[in-house]
């Protein structure tokens, strides 16, 4: 029988192992398999370090057994408890099995073994219950193509029903078997990095000889992932390069003009500069698809209003979807207030040639939808800011030219496509995101969109202090910190108290947070019960939100109780404290984008971060962090070195892990740029990968399962 990577387990492996397997791994073919890469290696000599080992891990350890001892318990000591000690040289084990006395043959003082199991504690001590154990005979003469005989022993993740040397023999026997080999790395590209073909790659890998081999392996199976993920954005670029757009270029004397000479404020250069882009883009023959990153308050929504007015200008609308009715309420009104005049195209008091701006919710009445509608089809409304509703079916645009969106991550690709699909040739494309984004991380998850970044803060912009209040180690600080929202609020300012759920009946509850619902209770009835407090949270109606949002901007309320709600666009600048309840439930650029909020206006913000995590914990480490740096930028990057790889991505990225197996989004940036210069070279030059079937396939495997996913959300 022909082997491939295609072929099933069960024809090599028979059907209880291949059923073994699909049940711990998810793995069904033979290339599952070849994939599921050894987590580390032991060395023969080099035993496991015991010191290192944690409760709960599942673990394969390589030691020696230093003692064993049978002990008699349970009525008339008719019951067996065996107890091994094993030793690294300088740490120990405890193994202990029941009713199985016949292990003192096979653990002799001395014996060299694996031995896999899950960590648990008892008594002070860390133990394996019931081991799998492999005993290792050194006394033999090792034929030469096993780990004896090569010296290094895989160890890979595993499970208590299939321990890693039965892993490894299942390797064994499908690498045996494989004959097929098709390699996705072209030739040239291989060679040029020196790495080794598929079939020597896959030796190296699972059965090395030394620590060379396993780390040329690994160097290489990185490389290719990366370059399968390059290549199918270096196509997808090509594509939208090859597709028709409508040109949008800026008009002199036009809206964009007028508005610009307006500014109260003086642009950034990095402002500038991003403008200048995306001006260019915007006068190509072939849709824009750019990715604008920017620091809390750069001033990202200029950039867009000067790109939506310069699509205006030359014939066409541009629409800016947001996630939350909150927040496509908050752009429409900073964009009409910026705006002024040249929003009330038609109306009284209008400025001439101004064009109209209108929002389009789920909630709006039927008078006010109905104007935003129809104004939309006709082409009055040059710019239409909303939600989700901006997607439905019976919403038509008269000529769209551009559409912004904004918090990226929000939206999956089938939204975006739904409303790039309003128009008869494709618009170009403005994507927005106020969480400040590591390069690895943005080349491996928005590969396809060019990116431009403001790191620069308007003039004027109030520095933000950060604080950790640590209610466990010191209750007094958080009695403090409703003193210094008192305060604020006694010099005419505003507050807000963020809060991780809100605590009705619809949640889970969960005992260890504080609920928005408590929380508000606890400072109307206590600390702030004289203040004027309101509430902010997902599941009110809309009016009441609306009403709430309005009320603070208003000043008619001091202090405003929130979910995170509020973490982006919200904009009110007479707000100067944020105090943020179980701070270690945010992550780190949440808490940033949350900090955000204040500070915005004449006075210097305050955030104070809450927590009952202990000092020295990785948790409070995260915390301190946040306090250290107002540096979005070098936030993101600590961010994600706390975090798995997995949660670097997104939540909704399932597929990810099964994908991602050696490469670091995080680690290894190099590889990835090369990975890409190398995707674009061989895309170049050839398009359609006509030469590359082994590629080809790759990518489709690639784009046609969930894997594709972390592709496409963020």
């Amino acid at each position: 029988m022909t082997v491939t990577f295609t072929t099933k387990l069960v024809n090599v492996l028979g059907d209880k192992t291949a059923k073994a397997l699909t049940k711990a791994f998810d793995m069904v073919t033979v290339e599952d398999l070849m994939r599921h890469y050894p987590r580390r290696y032991a060395e023969l000599g080099a035993l496991t370090d015991l010191s290192k080992l944690e409760p709960g891990q599942h673990v394969t350890v390589m030691a020696r057994v230093k003692g064993a001892k049978n002990y008699s318990f349970g009525p008339g000591g008719r019951r067996t408890r065996t107890e091994v000690i094993v030793t690294d040289g300088t740490g120990e084990l405890k193994l202990t099995f029941f009713q199985q006395a016949w292990r003192l043959k096979t653990m002799e003082p001395g014996t060299l073994g694996l031995f896999a199991g899950q960590v648990t504690v008892f008594r002070d001590e860390f133990q394996l219950t019931h081991p799998d154990f492999e005993p290792i005979n050194e006394s033999e003469d090792p034929a030469e193509n096993t780990r004896l005989g090569r010296g290094v022993i895989p160890l890979y993740r595993s499970t208590s029903s299939l321990p890693s040397w039965r892993i490894e023999d299942c390797v064994g026997l499908c690498l045996d078997a494989l004959t097929d080999l098709g390699d996705p790395l072209p030739d040239s590209v291989r060679k040029k990095h020196g790495y080794l073909d598929m079939r020597g790659s896959l030796e190296a890998v699972h059965r090395p000889r030394n620590r060379q081999d396993y780390e040329r392996a690994r160097a290489r199976f990185r490389f290719e992932e990366a370059f399968v993920i390059q290549t199918v954005f270096a196509i997808r670029r090509a594509e939208f390069e090859s597709e028709p757009a409508t040109s949008r270029p800026e008009k002199p004397g036009g809206l964009r003009e007028r508005f610009e000479e307006r500014l109260p404020f003086e642009l950034t250069a990095g402002q500038e500069e991003v403008i200048a882009e995306i001006t260019h883009d915007l006068s190509a023959p072939h849709p824009m698809h750019r990715l604008l990153q920017g620091e809390v308050g750069s001033g990202k929504t200029v950039v867009a209003l000067l790109a939506m007015l310069q699509t205006v200008d030359a014939g066409g609308q541009a629409a800016m979807l947001a996630p939350t009715e909150v927040l496509a309420a908050q752009h429409y009104r900073a964009i009409t207030t910026m705006l002024g005049d040249l929003a009330k195209g038609g109306m009284l008091g209008g400025a001439e040639g101004a064009t109209r701006v209108r929002l389009l919710t789920g909630s709006l009445g039927a008078k006010a939808r109905n104007e935003s509608l129809l104004d939309t089809a006709s082409g009055e409304a040059g710019i239409v800011v909303g939600t989700h509703a901006l997607i439905e079916a019976h919403v038509q645009f008269a000529d769209l030219g551009l559409v912004v969106i904004d918090e990226q991550h929000r939206f999956g690709v089938e939204q975006r496509a739904a409303l790039a699909d309003k128009s008869a040739t494709k618009p170009h494309v403005l994507v927005m995101t106020a969480t400040p984004i590591p390069r690895t991380v943005a080349m491996t998850v928005f590969g396809d969109l060019e990116t431009s970044t403001l790191r620069e803060l308007p003039a004027g912009r109030q520095p933000i202090q950060t604080t950790v209040v640590p209610v466990a180690e010191k209750p007094a600080w958080l009695e403090r910190a409703w003193q210094r929202v008192r305060e604020e609020v006694g010099k005419g300012r505003q507050a807000y108290v963020v809060v991780s759920r809100i605590g009705d009946a619809v949640e889970a509850e969960a005992k260890d947070t504080r609920s928005l619902l408590d929380v508000y209770a606890e400072v109307t009835d206590g600390p702030l019960s004289d203040l004027r407090v309101g509430m902010l949270h997902g599941r009110m109606t809309t009016d009441d939100k609306d009403a709430a949002m309005t009320a603070f901007g208003a000043h008619e309320l001091d202090v405003l109780v929130a979910t995170t709600v509020v973490e982006v666009g919200v904009d009110v600048p007479n707000a100067s404290v944020m105090v943020v309840m179980d701070a270690d439930r945010f992550g780190m650029s949440q808490l940033h984008q949350l900090r955000g909020r204040v500070g915005r206006g004449n006075e210097p913000g305050l955030c104070l971060l809450v927590t009952d995590s202990e000092d020295g914990t990785p948790t409070r480490e995260r915390l301190d962090a946040v306090a250290s740096t107002t540096d979005g930028f070098e936030l993101s990057k600590l961010d994600v070195e706390y975090r798995r790889e997995g949660d670097v991505l997104g939540a909704r990225q399932s597929g990810v892990r099964s994908s991602l197996r050696l490469l670091s989004v995080v680690r290894h940036e190099k590889v990835i740029f090369e990975a890409r210069e190398d995707a674009d070279a061989i895309v170049t030059a050839d398009p359609q990968l006509l030469g590359h079937p082994v590629l080809a396939e790759a990518v489709r495997t690639l784009e046609s399962t969930d894997q594709a996913e972390y592709l496409e959300r963020t």
